[in-house]
């Protein structure tokens, strides 16, 4: 499913107006993507937009993490481990990932950064070249297919006017630093065009976590005579980081900013023994036409293609504490990654707008279909003898050698009915069906021919209604059924015998929502919404054993997730803008499973969620802000034996913008942990070897400038 199917809301910016616009009333908010509700106050939806000025406001522009946290439902964290990506969740769905994302859908202009077993990455996102990220919550989002928790969307810029250069350099504690360059604008012909590139640089802010990545990205958009546009857009990213891994309870009090230990052996350096670290290579290009037919009738074609390349060196042992050498076993996959992916996936709609029927309805339907290949190969990460080896953390012998391949083929259709001037109904279905199947092409002695395939699918509907109570004021209800398969490395294992974990079936969610949101035009302006939420879901896929390097799953029975969502962006005088967002979820299992009784949290999650934002405009040119942000308590296991404590901390930031004739100067700069309070900023949920904390920066700094001259 992409931008165009489901329809999400452009909320008022987040960003500071200018001082005269916010003595203006708001306008109403049109929503690009819609189907049939095109207002803000007629969606029946939880979503929420960041503009791209929000995103970089007063930023480094190295992590989503930066802006999505006042998004209420939404949990994101920053591991300072650029070798594992960000650990992001909505409503609870996408917690369990120990690397990589789950549960929640990725699109950057419409293209997935989610690949059809539901994995994805946002690795290769360019912040300076966001026009916006939308994020979707509830049962909308099932309608996306596959891992759709929730969604997020990222949009990049469509520049209109005369062209503009500009060039940015920020830097900050531990050793960050982050150069970019952009050109954008419109030529004479209409062709809109931005072309950016970033190289970001940390030495990391714990032991072993340097990283260095860089990114490019284009998009070109052009008129087709009266009724159709071309877009192409295309990305380039490449990074290498080191990976520090985790730390026990002990170790993290000890020394928090610490590499992996073994505590068995004396605590003694593991990631930096191995040099557990990774490379990654991605290329991609997506090509959107859409040709309006006539009045009625409307179409769209998507079609996208990339390779994507990895290199992982891991910190599997040598030999276990029995003395048993874990990689010599035939069925070991060792403790080096070697894999290379060619993906690709076409999405054609049709869309029809029927206003004179009985009951004007707007109907789209189409069919998403995507492509995965993958050559995966493993190889120990020693050389030589196991009693005495010549190097390790080093490419060995060969362990293993698959092609794998993912496929997904997803018909879908929605109706926007117009029941009265007031009332809209939004029905969908999505039917979701994802095949998966492994080419082993490393069969040896005690290690069998693991070839295997399985396909999964499932019928996912969803309604929703909305009623304008009046122009300014919606009350909205809906419920959908959404499920989530287990990804290709979660498959990959079982703990007894070789092969695919078949057994391992997709969790199926039922989600309800209510909500409410309100546009403030009094002496006070803004927004704020609210909104309350349920999903029970069957077969929850938890992780199982972890041991020897490889972790298996297993379905852990019935969980509910449940708890409600508050958020406000208001203008309480031309100068000062305050924002809020607040989650209380409380996602439990319902029954007995491994090691989780009935009653326990799921691991990964905090129980509550507070962020808050104060802005003042000094002048035109400077502005002020302070924030924080309260976590609550999050269990590490599914047994709630351990729980990373609850933290609160503060951030103060100073931002200037001068514009001087062609040119515009902006610089900001910012404190992070401002009272310097010690925590945790991440957990791997279930780690086999009790190493579940990740230790979060104390107070730190950074500042930069940009500067821009348009022609």
């Amino acid at each position: 499913m992409n931008r165009h199917f489901i329809p999400l809301v452009i909320l008022p910016a987040i960003a500071m107006p200018a001082l005269a616009q916010t003595e203006a009333t708001l306008e109403t908010v049109e929503v690009r993507s819609a189907a049939g509700s095109p207002s803000l106050q007629a969606l029946p939806a939880s979503a929420t937009v960041l503009d791209g000025d929000t995103l970089r406001d007063r930023q480094m522009q190295v992590n989503l993490s930066e802006s999505l946290d006042r998004v209420p439902g939404l949990q994101i964290k920053n591991r300072q481990n650029y070798a594992q990506d960000l650990q992001l969740s909505i409503r609870g769905y996408g917690a369990r990932s120990t690397f990589g994302l789950r549960g929640v859908r990725l699109y950057v202009d419409g293209i997935p950064a989610t690949m059809p077993d539901g994995q994805g990455s946002l690795s290769h996102i360019d912040i300076g070249s966001l026009e916006r990220v939308e994020v979707l919550r509830g049962p909308y989002s099932a309608l996306y297919g596959n891992s759709a928790g929730g969604v997020v969307s990222m949009y990049t810029e469509t520049p209109e006017g005369a062209p503009t250069v500009e060039g940015g350099f920020s830097l900050g504690s531990n050793g960050q630093k982050r150069i970019s360059a952009k050109a954008s604008g419109q030529t004479a012909q209409g062709l809109s065009y931005v072309l950016s590139a970033s190289r970001f640089l940390t030495d990391g802010y714990r032991d072993h976590s340097a990283a260095d990545r860089n990114i490019a990205n284009a998009k070109l958009s052009t008129a087709i005579g009266d009724n159709a546009r071309l877009t192409v857009v295309a990305n380039a990213m490449e990074s290498s980081a080191q990976d520090p891994q985790g730390l026990t309870w002990n170790q993290y009090q000890a020394n928090s900013r610490r590499s992996s230990m073994d505590q068995d052996n004396g605590d003694a350096p593991v990631a930096e023994r191995f040099n557990t670290r990774k490379s990654l290579k991605q290329t991609q290009i997506g090509v959107t036409y859409e040709h309006q037919l006539n009045a009625t009738h409307s179409m769209t074609l998507m079609a996208y293609a990339g390779h994507r390349s990895m290199e992982q060196y891991q910190s599997i042992p040598l030999k276990n504490s029995s003395g048993y050498a874990i990689q010599e076993n035939a069925k070991h996959a060792g403790g080096v990654i070697d894999m290379s992916r060619e993906y690709a996936g076409v999405d054609a709609r049709w869309t029809g707008k029927f206003n004179d029927a009985p009951v004007p309805v707007t109907v789209t339907a189409g069919l998403a279909m995507d492509y995965v290949q993958e050559d995966r190969k493993g190889y120990k990460n020693y050389t030589g003898n196991v009693d005495s080896p010549t190097a390790v953390g080093v490419k060995g012998n060969l362990s293993r050698d698959e092609k794998n391949t993912i496929t997904n083929v997803d018909p879908y259709v929605q109706a926007t009915w117009q029941l009265a001037p007031r009332w809209t109904l939004d029905t969908g279905l999505r039917y979701s069906r994802v095949k998966f199947e492994i080419d082993d092409r490393f069969i040896r002695s005690g290690n069998p021919d693991d070839s295997d395939s399985i396909s999964q699918h499932k019928a996912l509907p969803e309604v929703s209604l909305a009623h304008q109570l009046s122009p300014d004021q919606t009350l909205y209800a809906s419920m959908g059924r959404g499920f989530e398969t287990p990804t290709l490395a979660e498959m990959s294992y079982r703990n007894n015998g070789s092969g695919m974990n078949t057994a391992l079936q997709p969790s199926v969610s039922t989600q309800y929502e209510v909500g409410y949101r309100e546009r403030l035009n009094g002496p006070v302006k803004g927004s704020w919404s609210a909104a309350v939420f349920r999903s029970d879901t069957s077969d929850e896929i938890v992780s199982d054993l972890s041991a020897g390097g490889r972790t298996t799953y297993r379905n852990a029975g019935n969980t509910r997730r449940q708890g409600m969502e508050l958020q406000g962006d208001l203008r309480l005088t031309p100068q000062l803008q305050l924002q809020a967002a607040y989650t209380y979820l409380d996602a439990s299992f319902r029954q007995a499973s491994g090691n989780a009784t009935s009653g326990n949290l799921l691991p990964g999650l905090a129980k509550q969620h507070l962020w808050l934002g104060l802005d003042y405009r000094i002048t035109q040119e400077w502005k002020v802000g302070i924030s924080a942000e309260h976590m609550g308590k999050v269990f590490v296991n599914d047994a709630n034996s351990e729980a990373a404590p609850s933290y609160t901390v503060a951030a103060a930031s100073l931002g200037y913008r001068k514009v001087m004739g062609p040119w515009t100067l902006r610089a900001f700069a910012r404190v992070n942990n401002l009272f310097d309070k010690q925590h945790v900023g991440s957990v791997i949920v279930n780690d086999g070897n009790g190493r579940f904390y990740e230790g979060a920066p104390g107070r730190n700094w950074s500042t930069g400038m940009n500067l821009m001259y348009s022609f």
